[in-house]
């Protein structure tokens, strides 16, 4: 496994907080094993399917993500 340097961390943690905000959802035990296989299934982590879910919902979400 890739050890990653102080500095390295530190200007990740820093892009992610510039670039990214955190929801924090839960859902009952059992559920995420069943959500991440899904999303496996279809070739993607939790997150990317969470995301193409919004967007797919909500149309201001992916016209902002047109203008990143």
């Amino acid at each position: 496994m890739a050890k990653y340097s102080a500095a390295q961390k530190k200007a990740v943690a820093k892009y992610n907080a510039k670039s990214y905000d955190e929801i924090k959802i839960r859902v009952h035990r059992g559920n995420k094993a069943v959500i991440s296989e899904h999303a496996a299934a279809k070739g993607k982590s939790i997150n990317g399917f969470v995301n193409e879910l919004l967007e797919a919902e909500i149309p201001a979400l992916k016209a902002l993500k047109k203008h990143d």
